[in-house]
């Protein structure tokens, strides 16, 4: 890899020995990002990230309780993400800050179709965790920064990408200075860096979307009935919700005698009308109380809202010669069933091991004959995820009623017969890709 003297200013420290000289070049430094880097860094893989945001200073001996209470974004992490950052080594710093889901419990408003998945009846030891964006970022980068294999550069704006039969060469600049144009050399380029990537309009790869016409309100709750560990997923006419359990300020959300009041709540609602429940507190509790009905308990309190308009898009291709696109940049999935960022966790670990055992047989971890085998070794669970997800979101807000009936009557069939239950919680959990 080729930098200046400007580069590895803003970068880690000197790197102990690499099992190769090929670099990996990172292109976003989100949570996928830098969780690909991590997992590179596990195989002896050294990469350089490029964040166009500017990190944060992060000291290890920050006060780890919640600066906002009721104002956060929330992943679920799939037992099979959980089983990934345990493979890592990360999980026991995360684990604080994370919620287990026990049960999930499935509705439609209005009707009579119901489900129930429970951990015991799984034989399970739970079917994910819930934790916070913030808390999952925090302790990313604070591990990427320990890491003499990983080099992060910040505050970069990638300007373009030149591939070369050997190597592939990014070209980028820093924001609000006035420094000569950077480049970096390396065998490999992973994109990462969002919806609206950059490098995959460089590389011109186009995208097929779809505009669900709808927003996710997204925030956290109190509810006045402790959640003891479960999922309320819920249908409405408007669309998917759900809430789901976190931690408490204090102690451990794996802890089974804690009694969790907070709740992670993804409303999602008819592009157009998300104001109302951006704006008004009690409008928007009340709407939840309605939709939900007492199996929250009461709603009593709300943070901080936001509001992310809804719409898949996915890659055309997720490789090009040198060049992989990956995470939201080559899917963004509707949040039902929080499969999106599961998914590109299973991508980001299955790339990882296939670079790894190049690296062990000495071969080139950018053969593009290698990086197509990784698209082509992805698309059977790829396809699998969206297909579910567009098939609850179509099938659960289609207004038919010999649809509504036949949705309910599935949900009956769901819960009680037999063998159904465990292969689609092993799907959900990530267990069979």
């Amino acid at each position: 890899m080729q930098t200046t003297e400007a580069n590895l200013s803003k970068s880690n420290n000197c790197k102990h020995a690499a099992m190769t000289e090929q670099q990996v070049l990172i292109a976003g430094g989100g949570h996928v990002g830098l969780s690909f880097a991590l997992l590179l860094a596990h195989h002896g893989v050294a990469s350089t990230l490029l964040e166009k945001n500017s990190y944060p200073t992060i000291s290890p001996n920050d006060d780890s309780k919640r600066s906002h209470y009721l104002d956060s974004r929330n992943t679920a992490l799939s037992r099979r993400t959980v089983q990934i950052y345990q493979e890592i080594g990360l999980w026991d710093e995360l684990q604080s800050h994370a919620c287990r889901i026990d049960a999930v419990q499935i509705s439609e408003q209005g009707s009579f179709g119901r489900a129930q998945l429970n951990k015991a009846d799984e034989q399970v030891e739970s079917f994910g965790q819930v934790m916070e964006n913030a808390w999952l970022g925090r302790k990313l980068l604070l591990a990427a920064q320990q890491e003499p294999l990983i080099t992060l550069i910040d505050n970069a704006d990638v300007i373009a990408v030149d591939q070369q039969s050997d190597s592939v060469t990014l070209s980028f600049s820093y924001y609000n200075e006035e420094e000569p144009e950077q480049q970096l050399q390396g065998s490999v380029l992973v994109a990462c860096d969002g919806r609206d990537s950059t490098v995959r309009q460089l590389l011109d790869i186009t995208t097929t979307n779809y505009d669900y016409g709808q927003t996710a309100i997204v925030g956290v709750v109190e509810t006045d009935k402790p959640h003891e560990h479960n999922a309320i997923e819920r249908f409405s006419p408007a669309g998917p919700l759900a809430v789901l359990p976190l931690t408490d300020p204090e102690g451990d959300g794996n802890d089974e005698y804690q009694a969790g009041y907070r709740r992670s709540v993804v409303w999602v609602c008819p592009t157009g009308e998300e104001t109302q429940y951006l704006e008004d507190d009690a409008h928007f509790l009340a709407t939840l109380q309605q939709a939900f009905g007492e199996r929250a308990g009461t709603f009593q309190n709300a943070g901080r809202r936001g509001a992310y308009p809804l719409t898949r898009v996915l890659a055309d291709k997720q490789v090009d010669g040198r060049c992989v696109i990956m995470g939201n940049a080559a899917h963004t999935l509707h949040p039902v069933a929080g499969q999106g960022f599961n998914l590109c966790m299973r991508d980001a670990h299955v790339l990882a091991q296939m670079m790894s055992a190049q690296v062990l047989k000495g071969a080139d971890i950018g053969d593009p004959t290698l990086l197509k085998r990784y698209e082509k070794a992805r698309q059977t669970d790829q396809k699998r995820v969206i297909r579910f997800c567009d098939a609850v979101v179509h099938g659960f807000t289609h207004p038919n009623p010999a649809v509504k009936l036949a949705r309910n009557v599935a949900l009956v069939a769901f819960d009680k017969l037999p063998n159904i239950k465990p292969l689609i919680a092993n799907y959900a959990m990530g267990l069979k890709s």
